[in-house]
């Protein structure tokens, strides 16, 4: 049966009346008598009796109308939750995104997506820069948050930019670093944002550090830096406010201004209509 018959016998049930229900309907009163007959034929059974007084059911009748009452009340439901889908933001937002913001500056955005959008679901993953893009290339995430200047052919939003710092418990000013015994602590990062230490360090200093030490993460860099084992050198959005007791010194590029490194929002175009995604985008831009 199609839907339209479902509706015809609901219709018919509440009128018990072939004018009346002809009316509701938007036919003739014939054209609705012969679909009936047809309905029942498909049926093999009879579902009203006709008389001069009107319709009555059938025992055959009153099961078939209320399987046909309960199919058009479904399919209402069904057509309520799909506009609901359509109001609200639903799905899974998948986000990459470099480690040290995941940590630092995407919790109290996505604290404020979550209470705004609260049926949408995240899936994140944090890496370095080139495990990002790679998920975007690979189809793997919808935007990928990334550090320094991308190059990347689709959408990309400039989230925000910081200052580098050289950060130690005793050295005041970066000449000291010359007659300083402590080691040189770095961690493991992507190569754009190493080969940026490395030209200022080369054109600060023209020599290699006297020792270094590598670890893979920057919060253990961090640490070690605070806890006076040696100088390191990091962004401003590990450097809270609060965390005293060290001397950030701003890396100067050749011109005398302070070396900022950029974070991007990035993702192909599909991905941006997304309502999710342009969900995501809208809470960023109120949190900026």
């Amino acid at each position: 049966m199609l839907f339209s018959e479902f509706q015809l016998l609901k219709v018919l049930a509440e009128e018990m009346n072939m004018r009346k229900a002809a009316q509701r309907l938007f036919v003739s009163q014939p054209a609705l008598s012969q679909r009936l007959q047809t309905i029942e034929k498909e049926w093999g059974t009879r579902i009203f009796n006709r008389s001069t007084k009107g319709l009555s059911l059938t025992p055959a009748g009153e099961i078939i109308v209320q399987f046909a009452s309960e199919v058009v009340e479904k399919r209402e439901k069904v057509l309520e939750n799909i506009h609901a889908l359509e109001s609200k933001v639903h799905g899974t937002l998948k986000i990459a995104c470099a480690s040290i913001v995941g940590q630092k500056w995407l919790p109290k955005v996505l604290k404020q997506f979550v209470k705004k959008y609260p049926h949408a679901k995240i899936s994140l993953m944090t890496g370095w820069s080139s495990e990002i893009s790679k998920a975007l290339y690979e189809g793997e995430v919808h935007i990928g948050i990334i550090r320094g200047t991308p190059e990347w052919k689709g959408r990309k939003i400039h989230l925000f930019e910081d200052s580098l710092y050289l950060v130690d418990k005793e050295i005041r000013n970066v000449e000291e670093i010359l007659t300083s015994d402590k080691p040189f602590i770095q961690f493991k990062s992507d190569s754009t944002y190493y080969q940026e230490i490395q030209e200022w360090w080369h054109r600060q200093f023209q020599m290699a550090p006297k020792q270094s030490i590598i670890v893979d993460q920057i919060e253990t860099c961090k640490q070690m830096a605070f806890n006076g084992i040696g100088y390191a050198i990091l962004p401003a959005i590990t450097l809270d406010e609060a965390e005293g007791d060290v001397y950030k010194l701003p890396l100067l590029d050749e011109e005398q201004r302070p070396i900022r490194r950029d974070t991007w929002l990035l993702g192909y175009d599909a991905a941006f209509e997304l309502k999710q995604v342009q969900a995501f985008i809208e809470v960023v831009e109120e949190c900026k």
